[in-house]
C-alpha cells in the first residue's frame, strides 16, 4: 500500500504567499533590502530556526531577527487568525484519500501545535492519521529527517510514500528520502534540478487525483 505524505504551507494552506506579504512592511519599515526575495529564494519549505540562520546570514550576525519576525507575525494574526486561505482541490484530494484507504500524514517545517491548530481551524484535522512538526527532528529541510520519521511513524518504507510538495528543499528532502516527490509548485517555478528530482510536477492539487489513481491509489471498496 502507498502512503501520502503533505507539506501544509504552500500545499495545504496558501501561507507561503502570505507570509512573505506580511514581512513586506516590516522591510520597508525598517528599510531591509530584498527581503520578500530572501524569503521567496531562501527561506520557503524550512523551519524557523533555519529561517533565522538563513536570514543573519544575509543580513549579518547584528539583524534584530527576533524583533522584526515578532512584527511580522503580529501583522500576520491580525489579517489571518482562524482563516487561512487553502489551496484550491485541498478538500477533494484529501477526500479522495480518505475513501482511498491509503495512509495519510502531514510533515511540515513548522512546530506541531500551530500545524494542529492551524488544521483544526480548517476541519482538516481527522484526515491525517500522522503528523510530524518542524521542532521533532535536528535538521531542516532538505535534510530528510522529516519524511523518514513520518515514514517510521506510519510503519511504512520510504519508497512506498508519494510525497506532495511545493518547494525546492522540500522535494530535495523527499527525494533524500527515498519516497516518491510530487511538486505542486507555489512560489518558486520548477527549474531543471526539480525536473530531475520529482516523479512528476503538476500544475495544481487538482491533477493529484487522476495521476495518482494511475498509479494505484483508487477507491477502496472495503
Amino acid at each position: 500500500m502507498n502512503a501520502v505524505i503533505f507539506d501544509m504551507d504552500g500545499v495545504i494552506f496558501d501561507t507561503e504567499r502570505i507570509w512573505i506579504e506580511c514581512w513586506a512592511p516590516v522591510g520597508q519599515k525598517h528599510g531591509i533590502r530584498d527581503i520578500e526575495k530572501i524569503l521567496r529564494e531562501e527561506c520557503v519549505g524550512i523551519t524557523s530556526s533555519a529561517m533565522k540562520a538563513a536570514l543573519l546570514a544575509a543580513y549579518g550576525e547584528d539583524f534584530p531577527y527576533d524583533r522584526y519576525v515578532k512584527e511580522a507575525s503580529a501583522i500576520f494574526h491580525e489579517r489571518y487568525d482562524h482563516s487561512l486561505p487553502m489551496k484550491r482541490g485541498v478538500r477533494e484530494l484529501l477526500g479522495f484519500l480518505r475513501e482511498s484507504g491509503a495512509p495519510v500524514a502531514l510533515a511540515s517545517s513548522t512546530s506541531t501545535r500551530l500545524i494542529r491548530e492551524e488544521l483544526s481551524d480548517a476541519a482538516l484535522l481527522d484526515y491525517f492519521d500522522v503528523i510530524t512538526g518542524g521542532e521533532e527532528t535536528p535538521r531542516s529541510k532538505p535534510a530528510p529527517d522529516i519524511f523518514l520519521l513520518t515514514a517510521r511513524k506510519l510503519d511504512i518504507e520510504p519508497a512506498a510514500c508519494f510525497v506532495i510538495e511545493d518547494s525546492y528543499n522540500g522535494i530535495r528532502a523527499a527525494h533524500e528520502a527515498g519516497m516518491r516527490p510530487v511538486m505542486v509548485p507555489d512560489l518558486l517555478r520548477p527549474d531543471a534540478e526539480m525536473e530531475t528530482l520529482a516523479e512528476a510536477i503538476l500544475p495544481s492539487l487538482d491533477a493529484v487525483i487522476p495521476w495518482l489513481q494511475e498509479r494505484g491509489v483508487t477507491h477502496d471498496p472495503q
